[in-house]
């Protein structure tokens, strides 16, 4: 996938630093062996659009929003209606029992936590590993708690800071526990300090030659990878 602007589509937000997430699942999934996926956190539904234009049936699913409404204009843009069904799902009560090749959901987790709630979250993945067919693959990219530095900006600048439950690696680990196994990666550290996506690139650029490398995991701010159930 070198489209960069079908890149930007599908991540949205801060995309030099989310994408290595979707580069990385790329090579982790046999594609030939996925007939159906399902998207949880949708919202303007990149994620399904990138398993629809791989000829895959989707359904893109949010808990709260009309995901159709925010969602279904993108995916007419690129004439893969037809692949993609909408529904609203709650990702901690998911309807479906064996039924998925592959679910994939990015920063959501955090959202689903608040009021330090971990119990929920780690009822979220018991609830994805449920969903999925025996050997079907997770596929995840979620915000972690990172540096004291991201704890106090995060408090300051954002409107959900003080109320979303941010991960730990450790606790990322317990809720992929329900797996028979995982492959957990974790990136940024300055990327997400931008204030436009001019800065994010640029700040990601410099995670990339420098950051990456000298920053220990528990500061990155996102953890993504894949899960095998």
């Amino acid at each position: 996938m070198t489209d960069r602007e079908l890149v930007q589509k599908i991540i949205q937000w801060d995309v030099k630093t989310w994408s290595k997430a979707l580069f990385f699942w790329e090579k982790k999934v046999d594609w030939n062996q996925v007939e159906n996926g399902l998207e949880l956190g949708g919202r303007e539904g990149g994620l399904s659009l990138w398993m629809a234009l791989k000829g895959k049936k989707v359904v893109c699913s949010d808990y709260v929003l009309d995901v159709k409404g925010t969602a279904e204009k993108l995916h007419k843009a690129y004439k893969v209606t037809e692949y993609i069904d909408y529904e609203n799902i709650d990702a901690s009560n998911i309807p479906y029992e064996n039924h998925f090749d592959v679910i994939v959901f990015k920063s959501i987790i955090g959202g689903i936590g608040r009021g330090d709630n971990f119990e929920i979250q780690k009822k979220v993945f018991r609830e994805i590993h449920k969903a999925l067919k025996p050997g079907g693959k997770l596929l995840f990219a979620e915000n972690l708690v990172a540096s004291p530095l991201h704890k106090r900006l995060r408090k300051k600048y954002t409107d959900w800071g003080n109320t979303w439950r941010y991960l730990t690696v450790d606790e990322m680990k317990e809720c992929l526990g329900v797996f028979s196994n995982y492959e957990l990666k974790t990136t940024g550290f300055l990327g997400t300090l931008g204030r436009n996506e001019g800065q994010r690139k640029f700040l990601a650029l410099m995670d990339q030659l420098f950051w990456n490398h000298v920053s220990p995991k528990r500061w990155k701010y996102i953890a993504y990878g894949v899960a095998i159930k």
